[in-house]
């Protein structure tokens, strides 16, 4: 029987965190479901660890991955009417997380879904931050702006037939793609009840790959925009204002006020640097945005009425949610 959606999850060396995500897929209460895992190299456990559950994995070679490749491998082999796509090192919350994904999808203009995220006990105090502005706790079913995150997200499967996801930008794939479907007259939502924990232990050198990265997939996606020496400046100052208030609301100042330094200036520094950049994207440069070296909190309140997914002794850390 076809499955009614293909969840589709790009992983690599992600032997610390993988487990977890497909014992919070396994608890799911819709289970009319595949799962594909696409492999790009690992060293670790990773797919040993994979193999212990009812999924497919197929492998990209290292040299050949970006993100829309290794997403397009995964969709052509997905049988699901809908594709769903969660990061290897991140978990849903709750056991409707898919149900509460797929929901909007009853309304045929909505071309992709995507759910709110947020940081663990473990994360960069100005990262939980930025999770918060990006992922509000209020549903928008009907949002014309390109904003998504392929985190935690769902298309339809006829769409990406007709449009693949672009293989050649080293980051937001998901952005153009869902700039894309809103010229061809489509909607996307965005579900904030369809919760998810994404673990970003990233060092600073990893933080500024991440923004360099999309920020040359930005300026190829909209190549009007622009990001000057004072954008940059700007910018930096006031989240940087703007999260030490809020620790220093949280009593959290003291603690939080170095990395609340360095994660905004590699953000706001490697934005500056991929936007700067006029060259291709090489081998080099695929190497550092996506094979890095080894890597290195607001508060949510549980929704009423359902009881979030208890991950026990399951492989990764424990539910404990951010407190920041």
């Amino acid at each position: 029987m076809r499955p009614r959606c293909s969840i589709v999850v790009r992983a690599f060396n992600e032997e610390q965190h993988i487990g977890k995500l497909l014992t919070g897929i396994a608890q799911q209460s819709l289970n009319e479901v595949e799962v594909i895992v696409v492999d790009s190299g690992s060293t670790d456990a990773t797919v040993a660890i994979a193999s212990h559950y009812p999924v497919r994995v197929l492998s990209i070679p290292p040299q050949e991955f970006t993100f829309g490749r290794s997403l397009n491998l995964g969709c052509a082999h997905a049988q699901g009417e809908f594709l769903v796509f969660i990061s290897a090192h991140a978990y849903p919350v709750y056991p409707d997380w898919l149900e509460r994904l797929l929901m909007p999808f009853s309304d045929p203009r909505v071309a992709l879904v995507y759910g709110k995220q947020r940081g663990n006990s473990t994360s960069n105090f100005s990262e939980a931050q930025q999770l918060a502005k990006l992922f509000p706790d209020v549903s928008l079913a009907e949002q014309r702006t390109p904003l998504c995150n392929n985190a935690n997200a769902a298309i339809r499967r006829e769409l990406w037939e007709k449009r693949p996801y672009d293989e050649q930008l080293p980051g937001l794939e998901d952005v153009a793609w869902a700039a894309w479907a809103l010229s061809q007259g489509h909607l996307l939502s965005y579900a904030a009840e369809a919760e998810i924990v994404h673990v970003h232990g990233e060092s600073a050198r990893q933080v500024y790959n991440r923004y360099r990265r999309e920020a040359i997939g930005l300026r190829q996606v909209q190549p009007q925009e622009r990001f000057r020496w004072w954008d940059f400046l700007r910018l930096y100052s006031s989240n940087v204002m703007a999260d030490c208030w809020q620790a220093l609301r949280t009593r959290k100042l003291a603690a939080c006020c170095w990395e609340i330094l360095w994660f905004r200036l590699m953000q706001f520094w490697g934005t500056y640097r991929g936007f700067a950049y006029k060259g291709p994207l090489t081998r080099q440069l695929i190497q550092a945005f996506y094979y890095p070296a080894a890597p290195r909190r607001r508060h949510a309140a549980r929704r009423p009425g359902v009881d979030p997914i208890d991950y026990g002794s399951a492989t990764g850390e424990p539910e404990g949610l951010a407190e920041r």
